[in-house]
């Protein structure tokens, strides 16, 4: 989840947290191993451990501030203009957790389904692909929210498009979900109806939930972003739909 820079409270976290996907078996094509979205989640855990958890450093505050993506230096077309030299928290915002929970939610999503896309863009292609999703959630985000003093951070305004994107390619493929009610109770649904419940969440969390400490409109702006520019950029040999089922 894309989370407001704030302590974030458990009932928020619960509201987030509608299901958590474990596992999906659908084996690489085209990649022999997921470097990429490996070395993303591997970069997102030393920086928090390193730069956020106290740890090592004790500047959480100014190292968030640093990096956070502020909507008010966003929007409008002016601001972003005038503000251009600091545009590059467009990228690091996605980078940077609020808490444990946050980051390992955000890293498991992309474990389980960020293979699949790396594999059918390649690994230049998916690297474009996250960081441009993650931008463009933070950009949505930032022209709706009324709260533009408050600073965004978090993965998954880039994850939510992978997520998108891998709808668009492998809706059929049965992904594994534990959901917090049922603790320890794996069940295995289509992605098509796990990602299609999931964004439906989102979205109606964006318009009952608004002032919340999570992100809404972050997931559903990088959603439809991954599910556009997957069309664009996967490899040939890549169908939209893939009638596959898995195991």
């Amino acid at each position: 989840m894309a989370a407001r820079a704030k302590r974030v409270s458990s009932s928020e976290l619960e509201l987030s947290m509608i299901f958590v996907p474990v596992w999906d078996l659908n084996p690489l094509k085209a990649v022999k191993f997921q470097y990429v979205t490996v070395s993303i989640i591997a970069l997102n855990v030393i920086i928090y451990f390193v730069f956020e958890s106290d740890l090592i450093f004790h500047s959480k505050a100014g190292f968030v501030d640093m990096l956070s993506v502020k909507p008010r230096d966003v929007v409008p077309l002016d601001s972003f203009l005038r503000h251009a030299p600091e545009q590059y928290r467009l990228v690091t915002y996605m980078f940077v957790h609020g808490s444990v929970l946050h980051l390992v939610m955000n890293m498991i999503f992309l474990f389980v389904f960020g293979d699949n896309v790396e594999d059918a863009m390649g690994h230049l292609r998916f690297i474009l692909f996250y960081l441009v999703c993650g931008a463009s959630a933070a950009l949505v985000y930032s022209a709706i929210t009324d709260t533009r003093d408050v600073p965004l951070i978090g993965a998954s305004g880039a994850i939510s498009g992978v997520i998108g994107a891998y709808l668009m390619l492998h809706p059929n493929i049965r992904v594994w979900v534990l959901f917090p009610k049922l603790p320890f109770l794996p069940l295995r649904f289509p992605a098509g109806f796990v990602i299609g419940t999931w964004i439906v969440y989102q979205i109606g969390a964006a318009i009952y939930f608004p002032n919340g400490g999570t992100a809404w409109w972050a997931h559903v702006g990088g959603f439809f972003t991954g599910a556009l520019l997957v069309t664009v950029l996967k490899r040939p040999g890549f169908r939209l739909f893939d009638a596959a089922t898995g195991v």
